[in-house]
């Protein structure tokens, strides 16, 4: 305390002086009409700047939680699409309402780890058994189909990424529907794909887009790339079609997990059938 009143004396003449000043201010400010509307105008347009940053600080550190919902949203819209229903043509002539059953459903998720310049790569999301994911399950993203689950915990799977010399998806040209299958090759370029398998006589043009087909994991028309380059071959010499995959996979940050609601039946089935 005595070292603060010995501060204070020493520079009490500064300390007046900035009193006065302030003094003066603010009197000018009150007593004219022009300074103080100028002087109103400037502070709000100072506090709205500062209350401006600060919303911005506050949504930055808000954005994990904001993604986390928009992802969440988009897979309760995803449910509603309609080609996550089909047809129960049974039910036609009773109540039109309830032709259409629900076949997919989806899951969102966040991907906490990704490779993708490897020779066979992986990701793994934050979402397990406990949210209801099983091996086998299709992954897509918002722009198409990223790979198939093949390991779960309780919170967290890996995910088979489609840059992976392993997957192979049931894909058909979306103008003409004639199915073939999708592969990636060991060229390590994660923005191109091979579509291979497809009858000789189907005119196929660069830029013709490609989907996922019915037989697939995925619903029916679920984007995979565009025809980039005709009669190309793979290293193992493979003569297929060139594909832009539509999927950005060094970007990936969310992803919706696919749930077949058929899925068990129609293995069980296909398992009779083979025995």
């Amino acid at each position: 305390m005595r070292n603060l009143l010995i501060f204070i004396s020493k520079y009490n003449a500064f300390f007046l002086f900035i009193i006065f000043e302030v003094t003066s201010l603010v009197i000018f400010v009150k007593y004219n009409d022009f300074q103080k509307a100028t002087f109103i105008s400037s502070s709000n347009e100072v506090i709205g700047n500062i209350y401006l940053k600060a919303d911005q600080v506050t949504d930055y550190f808000k954005l994990g939680i904001t993604n986390d919902s928009l992802a969440r949203e988009n897979a309760r819209l995803r449910n509603q699409l309609k080609s996550s229903f089909y047809v129960d043509s049974s039910s036609v002539k009773t109540v039109a309402d309830t032709i259409y059953k629900q076949q997919y459903s989806y899951i969102a998720a966040r991907v906490i780890n990704n490779s993708f310049n490897r020779r066979n790569n992986y990701l793994t999301i934050n979402r397990g058994s406990n949210a209801g994911i099983t091996k086998g399950m299709g992954v897509i993203s918002s722009s198409g189909v990223v790979g198939i689950v093949i390991n779960t915990g309780p919170n967290l799977s890996t995910v088979q990424s489609l840059l992976h010399e392993n997957t192979r998806i049931s894909a058909m040209l979306a103008d003409s529907n004639n199915v073939g299958s999708l592969i990636w090759d060991n060229n390590l370029d994660p923005t191109k794909a091979m579509l291979i398998n497809i009858m000789k006589q189907v005119k196929i043009k660069v830029g013709m887009p490609v989907v996922t087909s019915g037989y697939s994991l995925f619903p029916e028309g679920t984007m995979l790339g565009h025809i980039s380059r005709l009669d190309a071959k793979n290293s193992s010499n493979v003569t297929g079609f060139e594909v832009n995959l539509s999927v950005n996979f060094s970007n990936l940050q969310y992803v919706y997990v696919v749930t077949n609601k058929l899925a068990k039946e129609q293995e069980a089935l296909e398992a009779q059938e083979k025995q």
